[in-house]
């Protein structure tokens, strides 16, 4: 599982990075993190407002920070 965390490294941006790795570790999963802050990039996902949570190229949130908990129940 490939999950990119969307952001220019706002902090709202590097929670999410955070929450996501807490995620994967409380999940027990096999899963690498990638921080994506290229704005063309950002836009190739359709995202206008960051920072946005993608599992596996498939954009699952977008403008808002999810909790560690929200993105468990997401890559489950």
């Amino acid at each position: 599982m490939i999950i990119k965390i969307l952001g220019t490294g706002c902090p709202k941006c590097k929670k999410l990075e955070e929450n996501a790795r807490q995620a994967i570790a409380e999940a027990g999963i096999e899963a690498s993190v990638e921080k994506v802050t290229d704005l063309d990039q950002i836009m190739d996902y359709g995202v206008m407002m960051t920072p946005a949570l993608v599992i596996d190229e498939k954009v699952v949130a977008s403008g808002k920070l999810l909790s560690a908990s929200d993105i468990k129940a997401l890559i489950k």
